[in-house]
């Protein structure tokens, strides 16, 4: 039989492969969370996300070290504070671990980019994103104080701001009040699409940040609703929003997607906890092939339109690539 068409030409070997290769992970595309909490000398490492830590800032200025060495443009900055209250004191004290995070990022490494995460859910005693009021999470009243969080890392020295706590209207509110403190120049990268997913549940260990009282689905996004994800995603760009993020990333795909192709705004892929931690599991149990999956998982992002990608893997990752 004659083939006119025969795509294994292209799948011959490495070389062709790599030069034919759609889509492809880069170190500069990698922003790398990471946790910070007051004392000295301090590396705590989370139990359900190996090679992961909480740094007292004199390891975090080491840790920045290696993520500089290893060419990986960002961080994203999450806080532990000393202590907890209802209104979440802390995450916009000028002072704050984050505050003081960044000064000590911008101070040693300048040209590191760094991102903050814009939420009170790491400082309240209940756990929660906002104000409550007799067991009801407040709206309205929670945007000032993200408002104030957001200037108080802009003032430390942070070159991006994300809110993830998924109020309505804290884009608008943020964008406002960092244009009014003269932050004009400084990006709102909004956690839009952030769905009230079960993979975040390492996350809640490494930030102190579980719900003492029931969950976030009233203001976190139903996991079914890919339309309402559009809807989310043009109301923050309306009030704002510079680039979006995804979250989570792998069986989000869909959403990524058709964010990119309707709005054509920088897309963020968030890979969050849960995934990390299940890729980290199976790998130690010998199951799978870690780097393969992980960049396999990675490019999958890459794919469905992700401009860049949120990865607790960062590390590993910009290692692999150097190889």
């Amino acid at each position: 039989m004659e083939l006119l068409h025969r795509p294994r030409r292209l799948r011959a070997n490495e070389t062709i492969r790599s030069m034919v290769r759609e889509n492809h992970v880069r170190v500069d595309e990698l922003i790398y969370p990471m946790f910070v909490i007051y004392g000295k000398n301090t590396k705590n490492e989370i139990p359900s996300m190996p090679g992961i830590y909480q740094y007292s800032l004199d390891l975090f200025v080491k840790a920045l070290q290696e993520v500089v060495d290893l060419g990986i443009p960002a961080i994203l900055l999450f806080g532990i504070p000393e202590s907890k209250d209802a209104v979440g004191t802390g995450a916009y004290h000028e002072h704050g671990i984050v505050q003081e995070a960044v000064r000590v990022a911008k101070r040693n490494f300048p040209d590191l980019y760094v991102i903050t995460d814009v939420c009170l859910c790491e400082y309240t005693d209940h756990g929660h994103c906002g104000v409550i009021k007799d067991g009801q999470i407040l709206n309205d009243p929670t945007l000032d104080l993200l408002t104030q969080t957001a200037i108080s890392h802009a003032r430390a020295g942070a070159d991006m701001v994300a809110p993830s706590d998924m109020m309505d209207g804290r884009v608008a509110a943020i964008r406002r009040g960092l244009d009014q403190a003269g932050f004009t120049d400084i990006p709102v990268m909004s956690y839009a699409a952030k769905f009230a997913s079960g993979f975040y549940g390492p996350f809640r260990e490494a930030a102190g940040s579980t719900p003492q009282f029931g969950d976030r689905r009233t203001y976190q996004m139903d996991p079914p609703n890919g339309n309402e994800a559009m809807r989310e995603t043009a109301l923050d760009i309306e009030e704002g929003a510079d680039l979006i993020i995804v979250k989570p990333a792998l069986a989000y795909g869909d959403i990524t997607y058709r964010t990119k192709q309707r709005f054509g705004v920088p897309v963020v892929c968030y890979n969050v906890s849960g995934e990390y931690s299940m890729v980290k599991a199976a790998a130690a149990q010998g199951w799978i092939d870690e780097e393969r999956i992980v960049l396999e998982a990675l490019v999958s992002m890459k794919r469905a339109g992700a401009d860049m990608i949120i990865t607790y893997h960062a590390l590993d990752v910009a290692r692999w690539l150097q190889k």
